[in-house]
């Protein structure tokens, strides 16, 4: 199953299926999609977290399902995760255990990734006499760098949880159990959960524009809509005259000193 829980304003999914390891049938990953578009319709929600049950966190594409699998079926398996890579809402991937084949594709989709110290990432494709699919040559290559990207891929690179932020895979590594990946992964969510709803998916939604353009100016332009509409919401004018009074009442306090 896909359990999905509400964390204040963050949805945290998990794979919960242990006996297989957390690996992606084709319902599983249907279930995954439909859980993160749930969250993305939801407007109580601002960010996601997915992860899997411990130990692992995920094995992979379930090997009879790609075995039966035609173009149609590996695009079904693809979901799950393609649904995280496509998500509007900022996303995080705590990855408790092994991350392996379509469950490195599941940490790559999204857009940080906090490790514990049992993770391991694993391409794992070659090894099955398989050739990668879901994008992976692409996501990782941007994550590591072309040269870790192949040691991985065609070398068979294993890079535990130290090496894994070495390489900056991860953003970091969380010393303790499951629960404590959870709450770091909870605790870096909390801005994007406590910013307007719109204000961060506009954000998320300029910084993959910006990322593909190799020019300043393009940037700059990118970002003055949505930042002359930010200026004109109510959020900004009520936050805007808070921070006024704070700073007041600070000023007021100095001066009585």
């Amino acid at each position: 199953m896909i359990r999905s829980e509400q964390a204040g304003k963050v949805a945290v999914l998990t794979i919960d299926a242990p006996d297989s390891r957390n690996a992606l049938t084709l319902d599983l990953s249907a279930r995954l999609a439909a859980e993160v578009a749930r969250a993305e319709a939801d407007e109580g929600t601002h960010a996601l977290v997915v992860t899997g049950a411990p130990p692992s966190f995920c094995a992979g594409a379930d090997l009879s399902a790609l075995g039966e699998a035609k173009e149609e079926g590996l695009r079904a398996i693809y979901e799950g995760f393609l649904s995280v890579a496509r998500c509007k809402l900022p996303t995080i991937a705590a990855v408790g255990g092994a991350a392996v084949g379509a469950g490195l594709n599941l940490a790559l989709a999204a857009d940080v990734r906090l490790a514990g110290p049992r993770a391991k990432f694993i391409a794992r494709f070659l090894e099955l006499g398989l050739h990668p699919g879901g994008g992976m040559t692409w996501m990782l290559q941007r994550a590591v760098g072309r040269q870790r990207a192949i040691a991985m891929t065609l070398f068979g690179e294993v890079l535990d949880a130290p090496a894994a932020e070495a390489a900056r895979l991860t953003m970091r590594t969380v010393d303790g159990d499951h629960e404590q990946l959870l709450e770091a992964a909870l605790a870096l969510a909390a801005p994007a959960a406590e910013a307007p709803r719109e204000l961060v998916i506009a954000t998320k939604a300029s910084m993959r524009a910006t990322a593909a353009e190799p020019d300043h100016e393009a940037a700059v332009n990118i970002e003055i809509a949505p930042q002359l509409a930010s200026l004109d919401s109510p959020e900004f004018a009520d936050r805007l005259n808070r921070l006024r009074s704070r700073i007041s009442r600070d000023s007021a306090g100095r001066a009585i000193k």
